[in-house]
């Protein structure tokens, strides 16, 4: 029998099926991993699925843990892909998916609701790579507009950048700091932050916004990116999955 009929699943229809025991359906697990809803089909009934067993598998003992959130399950998935591979055995060129260390190479990961309540801790994992490769880092930040002490896309609150700010209906606002135009921060000095932090990354974020004048003392993130990549002399964009 081949591989991947629903008699003989493989493993990544096996773990695509555990969540949606917990719930969720094909199209939101596909919408996590950032690919098509046909492809995760194609895990019951082609035997595909093998370069997102590490994600889902990371998905699944998230899940089981209390994590709910689908942004905070799409930055697990995000960080624990395997690309695929050409026939010469050179990476795939699939948007989203290089590697931090390899020069030009970038992550990222994000946090929605009930991460942050935990600290988004599975962040800390993008961060921490990205300073032992001595790359860069950027983040993405949404709270509640009057949290934010300076003006929206003031060269004080974001120098360099003016996309970085997005009004939003429910009275929030996000806000891009750093960059690869811009340089972004050294990783090493979050890692450092984020370690001072207990491995809390929202702490850490909301301890710097509050430390360089940007946010109130009061202020609580409501969702959270961490974009990360390795300067390869051209200062190569960072990679965004699901933009």
């Amino acid at each position: 029998m081949s591989p991947g009929t629903p008699q003989d699943p493989n493993e990544a229809a096996r773990l695509t099926q555990e969540l949606i025991d917990q719930g969720y359906t094909r199209r939101q697990v596909a919408r996590m991993l950032g690919r098509d809803a046909s492809l995760v089909s194609q895990f019951f009934t082609k035997g595909k699925g093998a370069a997102f067993v590490g994600a889902l598998r990371q998905m699944v003992r998230a899940v089981r843990g209390g994590e709910r959130d689908e942004e905070a399950l799409a930055g697990i998935a995000e960080a624990n892909t395997t690309r695929r591979r050409t026939r010469t055995g050179q990476k795939a060129r699939v948007r989203g998916k290089d590697v931090i260390g390899t020069a030009g190479g970038s992550m990222a990961g994000r946090a929605g609701k009930q991460a942050i309540k935990t600290g988004a801790a599975h962040l800390a994992t993008v961060i921490h790579a990205a300073a032992a490769a001595d790359g860069r880092v950027a983040l993405t930040v949404r709270m509640r507009a009057r949290y934010f002490t300076l003006s929206a896309g003031s060269k004080q609150d974001s120098a360099g950048i003016r996309r970085g700010v997005v009004p939003r209906a429910d009275g929030t606002e996000e806000r891009t700091y750093g960059s690869s135009a811009t340089g972004g921060f050294p990783a090493t000095e979050w890692s450092r932050r984020v370690a001072d932090s207990h491995g809390d990354v929202v702490h850490a974020v909301q301890t710097w916004l509050i430390e360089t004048g940007r946010a109130v003392p009061e202020a609580e993130i409501v969702y959270l990116e961490i974009r990360t990549w390795t300067p390869d002399g051209h200062q190569r964009s960072e990679v965004l999955i699901n933009q």
